[in-house]
């Protein structure tokens, strides 16, 4: 029995306060996994079925605590562990919040800063991450860092593996310590929030849980570190984009582009907290990519109309976004900003050195970005078949369809087209006989011949 979409959803929202629970309790962060990972399908078989218990948090805790005590105990090492985890933290500590409070030290921005132990390299920090906070599987872990599926679950497998032999504490760490992990705990909120907005895989075009999750540790990271410009401007991107969710879909889940969307029904209270976030934070904080890419949703949403965008503006803050990164789909959006300025060929000329970077030959954004700017050179042929190209490539089957429609599009335009040059020629050289037939001394002189 599957679980339906409500108990899905809440236990994806709990299962890292679970987790949280469990290693702060005991250590053991790989067993804790494992043991959160039975309970969570426990619940989800349980559940619809039985209904969902007074306290769901404490439900899970106490099945993850004995699924994880039965494992411990059969340990060669179990007094040691049990001495340890006995000593790790007061019983009286150990106790879960309701359902529908929100504990004011959050295990999951612990949980966050724990999975970034400087011990790990950052690729493996962002993965585990990933898999212990977000909830992403381990194939769309792979998917996000462009590796085989086999070789992320052997990084996840190690990364665990030093956590328990490192016996990192589990707590917030100090104040000089969390500007170190920063970054990376920046890098999975923003993957984490684009896996959400954007899904990678499966039928749906987004997984609202994954996006609102990484818009809630965000803000609890901005309360714990409030001048920090790139925290801030991180928030600010997440809500600007957020805000632009209940239009990106039209009934029957197609994809809408920006350009097209109806905007009365963009978030107006998220899109001005969102540039509020961006201008203070850029008004007193060193510049980051985080915050011009919140500048530049900020541009786009603050425009009235599509073509009220300031297009000028947005290609210059892609300029700086791209000398600052070097980040290649940084480059696919500047091109679409130039040729929004500029031209189409102006767009497909800073696409010509992509062709070579292999981080995005395998994906499907090259060719869709592509296909675009040809469209509006003129050049259909060559749209139509980028189109064609892209949709074998996306992942996602919202994307998948929406660039299969594109095609579809523009290859009956083709043959529209083709139709018509056909039927204009075939009446020209009719006309041109007709009129010869009537004025004989307008005939070519070899026809007279």
């Amino acid at each position: 029995m599957s679980p339906d979409r409500g108990v899905e959803d809440l236990l994806r929202e709990l299962a890292p306060r679970v987790l949280g629970a469990l290693v702060r309790r005991y250590g053991h962060f790989d067993v804790a996994e494992d043991a959160v990972q039975e309970a969570l399908l426990a619940a989800a078989l349980r559940w619809p079925a039985e209904g969902v218990p007074e306290q769901p948090p404490s439900w899970l805790i106490r099945v993850a605590s004995r699924r994880m005590i039965d494992q411990l105990r059969g340990d060669q090492a179990r007094r040691a562990r049990e001495a340890q985890a006995a000593g790790r933290t007061p019983v009286d500590q150990f106790v879960t919040p309701a359902a529908d409070a929100r504990p004011a030290g959050d295990d999951s921005l612990t949980l966050l800063f724990l999975c970034c132990h400087p011990a790990l390299r950052p690729p493996v920090q962002a993965a585990l991450t990933l898999r212990a906070v977000g909830g992403l599987s381990t194939a769309e872990i792979a998917r996000a860092f462009l590796v085989p599926e086999p070789t992320m679950a052997q990084r996840i497998a190690r990364a665990k593996q030093q956590i328990r032999a490192s016996g990192m504490p589990f707590q917030l760490p100090p104040a000089p310590d969390r500007a170190g992990r920063l970054d990376v705990v920046l890098q999975v909120l923003y993957l984490v929030f684009n896996e959400g907005y954007l899904s990678t895989s499966g039928s749906r075009p987004d997984r609202v849980e994954l996006s609102t999750e990484a818009i809630r540790l965000a803000r609890l990271l901005h309360r714990l570190v409030p001048t920090a410009g790139e925290v801030a401007g991180l928030l600010a991107l997440m809500l600007l984009t957020d805000a632009r969710r209940p239009a990106r879909t039209g009934p029957d889940g197609a994809m809408i582009p920006m350009a097209e969307q109806d905007r009365r029904r963009w978030d107006r209270a998220a899109i001005a907290e969102g540039v509020a976030l961006v201008t203070e934070a850029m008004s007193h904080a060193p510049l980051g990519p985080y915050q011009l890419q919140a500048a530049i949703a900020a541009l786009h949403g603050e425009a009235e109309r599509a073509e009220d965008t300031d297009w000028p503006q947005i290609l210059a803050l892609y300029g700086m976004l791209d000398r600052m990164t070097g980040n290649p789909v940084v480059t696919l959006n500047r091109a679409v900003a130039a040729a929004m300025v500029h031209g189409p060929r102006a767009g497909l000329a800073l696409l010509e050195p992509l062709d070579a970077d292999q981080r995005l030959t395998r994906g499907h954004r090259l060719d869709a970005v592509r296909a675009h700017l040809l469209e509006r050179s003129g050049d259909h042929e060559g749209a139509l078949a980028h189109y064609r190209a892209a949709a074998r490539r996306a992942t996602s089957v919202a994307e998948r369809r929406y660039l299969a429609t594109q095609a579809a599009r523009l290859a009956a335009d083709n043959a529209a087209n083709e139709t018509a040059s056909t039927e204009t020629a075939a009446t020209e050289t009719a006309s041109t006989e007709n009129s010869a037939a009537e004025n004989p001394d307008a005939r070519p002189a070899s026809a007279e011949a």
